[in-house]
């Protein structure tokens, strides 16, 4: 018998997790993708000796990975628990060693990252963030000893947040506002429908907590003033599983995850940008390409932006639902501007981390500037990654390799980032030096590129230039959030960090699941495929 085909626009960490899904369900499936390597925001740059990640570097939920490498074709565990009991304990996380589990490690080496990041205030001061509640407790102790009572409640109702909001509602698909309704009454009683900052100061009275506790929505595209509270689950999810880091970056869990994909029989194709999405009687038949090649499939997956994806590749014709005026009515989120750069090693450099957030002298009002206002600032905080402090082999001997990534306003901002672009990189590496977090950098500097909004519009195709997708704010949150599954076109849907659950590493894994969920339902995969085991699975329970 015949096997259906899939094809799936982009090759993003979300479309070849959702790739892979789509093989284990038994389809012949193909990855498309624009770029002349996969990882899409994972994309890994080379040069002068150095690797760069351009994306994401921060991994959690280690089982989310090793699920998706134990899968198999035709063995699809979607009928398995989303939290294996084994991975319930808060006190479960892999501290030291290697942290990706047996199937993992047979593609990619994952390891803890401790502390989870290093806060830096202006003032010079810092805060080892690191989930564990001892050392959380003693941190707050020496910067803000009023705040220790607040402390308390605060992770109590992060971890009530975390326990309906991720463990019982992460894997909820909103389809219909019915689904939503349900379970409105429970997120009013928790209070996570208030902003985080405003749930954060109830609890904490100085400003560097508030800062502390509140500071990671920004790493998803999200204004810590807007998100709404349920976001606080983020502080238990890391908490519970950790900050884990991929030997080699980012873009070796990637290469993992396309070398697994091949090896089930699927097939990937770079240099393949896609040109439109083929409909018929409202109903997806495959994809164009630019080069005016046709694929036919029965289903479509796009891993594209979401607004792309409807505004580039789907006729208006076919477009009942997601209207032009409607999409691009959608608030997106925040852009970046990333700085690459390598320099030498000197035995006395500071006491940096492997994750480092400097914060600025401002902090609302940066924000504000930065997502209401989308204008440019007198000052920044930034996100300073240096990996090399873990893995030395993405330098060259006695080198460094790094990035920066600063939060900016979006393209609605009409900045002209050419001519602002090279400005703030000089201001940043200048802040670096002169504040001496890498002192006398401009001489040791070996390589230095950067990234603006413009990358994310122009290479990856981000309405707008977002850095996340649409902004997760509570009127994008959920039902309201774009769906999985299109509503104007038949076996066309989306996945990705536009998508529900929304951004981050393991929500984009998540949305991969969901979705793969939703196809199986509509295509009437048999029940035998949806919940088949692997026997090396079933050996190893």
């Amino acid at each position: 018998m015949s096997r259906r085909k899939a094809v799936v626009i982009g090759a993003g960490i979300g479309g070849i997790s959702c790739a892979i899904r789509l093989q284990s369900l038994g389809f012949d499936t193909e990855i498309v993708e624009a770029l002349d390597a996969p990882g899409g925001r994972a994309y890994v740059r080379k040069v002068d000796g150095f690797v760069f990640d351009m994306g994401p570097t921060v991994l959690t939920v280690p089982h989310f990975i090793e699920e998706l490498f134990s899968l198999q074709q035709d063995h699809a565990m979607l009928g398995e628990p989303d939290f294996p009991a084994g991975t319930l304990d808060e006190n479960c996380r892999i501290r030291a060693g290697v942290s990706g589990g047996p199937n993992t490690s047979k593609y990619v080496e994952i390891v803890p990252i401790l502390p989870f990041y290093r806060i830096y205030f202006d003032d010079g001061t810092f805060f080892d963030y690191d989930g564990d509640p001892v050392s959380t407790r003693e941190q707050i102790k020496r910067l803000a000893p009023e705040d220790l009572a607040g402390y308390e409640a605060f992770h109590d109702q992060a971890r009530a947040i975390f326990h309906r909001g991720f463990l019982k509602l992460g894997y909820t698909y909103f389809g219909s506002l019915g689904s939503m309704l349900r379970v409105v009454p429970d997120l009013l009683k928790l209070g996570a429908v208030q902003s985080l900052f405003g749930m954060v100061s109830k609890y904490f009275k100085s400003d560097k907590m508030r800062q502390v506790f509140s500071f990671e929505p920004l790493l998803v595209g999200g204004n810590p003033m807007k998100v709404p509270a349920i976001y606080a689950m983020i502080h238990f999810v890391e908490k519970t599983w950790g900050i884990h880091y991929a030997k080699g970056g980012t873009g070796a869990l990637v290469a993992g995850l396309v070398k697994k994909f091949e090896e089930m029989g699927g097939r990937l194709r770079v240099n393949a940008p896609v040109k439109r999405i083929l409909v018929e009687n409202r109903t997806a038949k495959g994809v164009q390409l630019e080069d005016g090649e046709e694929i036919g499939a029965d289903v479509v997956v796009s891993n594209a932006d979401y607004a792309t994806t409807y505004l580039k590749l789907v006729d208006k014709a076919h477009r009942r639902i997601n209207r032009d005026a409607l999409v691009k009515f959608r608030k997106q989120s925040m852009s970046l501007m990333v700085i690459y750069f390598g320099y030498e090693r000197r035995d006395n450099d500071p006491d940096l981390r492997h994750h480092n957030i400097i914060l600025g002298p401002r902090y609302e009002a940066l924000l504000d500037e930065i997502f209401e206002q989308k204008v440019m600032s007198p000052d920044f905080s930034q996100y300073l990654h240096i990996p090399t402090l873990t893995d030395p082999s993405l330098a060259p001997p006695g080198h460094h390799a790094a990035y920066t990534l600063i939060p900016v306003p979006n393209n609605a901002s009409g900045i002209d980032w050419e001519l602002e672009g090279p400005k703030l990189s000089a201001r940043v590496l200048s802040f670096l030096e002169e504040r001496g977090y890498i002192p006398d950098l401009a001489a040791r500097l070996k390589h230095m590129s950067f990234i603006t909004p413009d990358y994310f519009s122009e290479t990856l195709g981000s309405y707008l230039g977002n850095g996340f997708g649409v902004e997760p704010v509570l009127t994008q949150t959920a039902f309201f959030r774009p769906h999985n599954k299109s509503e104007d076109v038949h076996n066309l849907y989306l996945v990705g960090q536009g998508t529900q659950p929304g951004g981050g590493t393991p929500s984009v894994m998540m949305s991969a699941k969901m979705t793969a969920r939703e196809i199986a339902r509509d295509l009437g995969v048999e029940a035998s495929v949806i919940n088949g085991v692997p026997e090396q699975r079933e050996a190893a329970a």
